[in-house]
């Protein structure tokens, strides 16, 4: 066999190699977010609250308690993340929240949303109604071939 055939078929056995590595990595990091998901059901609660601010802040200027702070992985420390300042009962809390909630949460209203630990994952209703984000606007060629 020539080098060049060689050098093909080790690179393609080292592809194979670490497309299976990566399958078997997947299914694992799935079955462990259902599991997230499913502890994150069973705790979640209906809360009413005061929407003070929300920010897309790093988790050092957060304000989250240091705990958190210190549980989080290395690498997304720099990351931003949806932050929103709500005032619930008689404490202000700075809460985490999805992306898609952030978008839709309205600043300086009453809202009930449903909470798991300090994480907001759902909007029930609000007073006064929901923000809707503004339409995407389309692109050159969605708009070409919708014509």
């Amino acid at each position: 066999m020539s080098t060049f055939t060689t050098v093909l078929l080790i690179i393609v056995v080292v592809l194979i190699a670490l497309l299976v590595a990566l399958y078997f990595i997947g299914t694992k990091m799935q079955k462990k977010q259902a599991l997230q998901k499913e502890q994150m059901d069973a705790m979640a609660q209906t809360v009413s609250m005061l929407i003070i601010d929300k920010k897309r802040l790093r988790i050092k200027d957060s304000g989250l308690p240091p705990m958190v702070i210190e549980q989080t992985p290395k690498y997304l420390r720099r990351s931003k993340l949806p932050i929103v300042k709500a005032k619930v009962g008689p404490k202000v809390m700075t809460l985490a929240c999805e992306e898609s909630v952030f978008q839709v949460l309205p600043v300086k209203r009453e809202v009930k949303a449903v909470v798991s630990g300090i994480y907001i994952t759902a909007v029930k209703s609000a007073r006064g109604g929901l923000e809707t984000p503004p339409p995407k606007k389309k692109g050159f060629f969605k708009r070409l071939f919708k014509k």
